[in-house]
């Protein structure tokens, strides 16, 4: 029999199915869906957006929250810290970890579970990882859709752990309620290193590894950002970020860190930024996703694949100008339209 590559063919579930299953809770479809969701293939997008339009009005009620910082900081100790408190208080959990890939193979080592494994073997968290694909901003491609089917299975918080830190990791404050920044004590050296923008992105700054020796040196590093903070211009919320200190290791400041998080959604609900937030975060996706999609068209023309190579090697040759192949095959592409 032929092996088809398609999950749809694979699962025989159809778009009802997914649903009644995602409602439900049934983390064997979610996971399913999920991978339907990141498939590259045609018939699998198509089921997928069927899937996510019946599951549209299910979703939106959660609490979404972008952890990202410096290589090193503990990012996934701490998720896992935070994600334990969260359950011991009764909170349903997604955690959706985003591991970088090669961009030789495109492989990833995607070990996140195994990293937060008694988190993992919570019931009231779901540990999703994924990819990053050629995607920048920290994030996987399909990240918000995922976000959505998540909310959808009754998931009440959401936590996007992203790659690492850099200038492009910021996309992922675009699709979050909440940015928190995770630092590690050294603050005058990590200051030198740190983009500005993220740290002005930033709704809260926790210095992470802050027990035995590090703990004073950890407070020095809390006033130093703090300080640093106040250099900036104020948020258009009104939220002033702060700063304060914590250890994965044994547990300390994670309850202050999630008590300022249920504040800053409290004072953003008064306000009513937190829901226009959220609509601007869907208008800027819908313009990202006709983006990847004309980009994805484009590349997968018949048309262009086959000139793509010639002309790439017309510019590395410098015999024609970058602008001016550009232009060709882009003449090409909609001509065939």
């Amino acid at each position: 029999m032929k092996k088809s590559g398609s999950i749809f063919r694979k699962s025989r579930l159809n778009p009802d199915q997914y649903v009644q299953g995602i409602l439900e809770g049934d983390r064997i479809i979610l996971s399913k869906a999920i991978t339907l969701v990141e498939s590259k293939l045609y018939e699998d997008n198509y089921l997928a957006e069927q899937v996510l339009g019946e599951l549209l009005p299910s979703t939106g009620n959660s609490l979404r929250i972008g952890i990202t910082g410096v290589p090193g900081v503990g990012k996934s100790s701490f998720i896992e810290s935070f994600g334990k408190y969260l359950t011991s208080k009764g909170k349903k959990i997604a955690v959706l970890t985003i591991d970088p890939s090669s961009q030789r193979s495109q492989g990833s080592i995607l070990g996140d579970k195994t990293r937060m494994e008694e988190l993992s073997n919570d019931p009231l968290a779901f540990i999703r990882p994924s990819a990053s694909g050629n995607t920048l901003g920290g994030v996987n491609s399909r990240t918000r859709e995922t976000m959505l089917m998540c909310e959808a299975a009754g998931f009440e918080i959401i936590i996007v752990e992203t790659v690492g830190v850099g200038q492009s990791e910021t996309t992922v404050k675009g699709m979050v309620d909440f940015f928190l920044l995770l630092m590690l004590s050294g603050a005058g050296d990590e200051l030198q290193g740190i983009k500005k923008g993220i740290m002005e992105m930033a709704d809260a700054i926790a210095i992470n590894k802050a027990d035995g020796d590090n703990i004073r040196k950890s407070e020095i590093a809390k006033r130093e950002y703090q300080n640093a903070l106040h250099m900036f211009p104020p948020s258009e919320n009104g939220w002033y970020p702060q700063v304060l200190t914590c250890s994965a290791l044994n547990g300390a400041g994670i309850p202050e860190i999630w008590k300022l998080i249920e504040n800053f959604q409290t004072e953003m609900k008064r306000k009513g930024y937190f829901q226009s937030n959220r609509q601007q975060q869907n208008v800027s996706w819908m313009k990202e996703t006709i983006s990847y999609n004309l980009q994805a068209d484009f590349y997968n023309n018949e048309k262009i694949r086959k000139l793509l190579d010639f002309k790439l090697q017309q510019v590395e040759s410098e015999k024609l100008p970058a602008i001016t192949a550009a232009k060709e095959l882009l003449d090409l592409f909609y001509s065939g339209k």
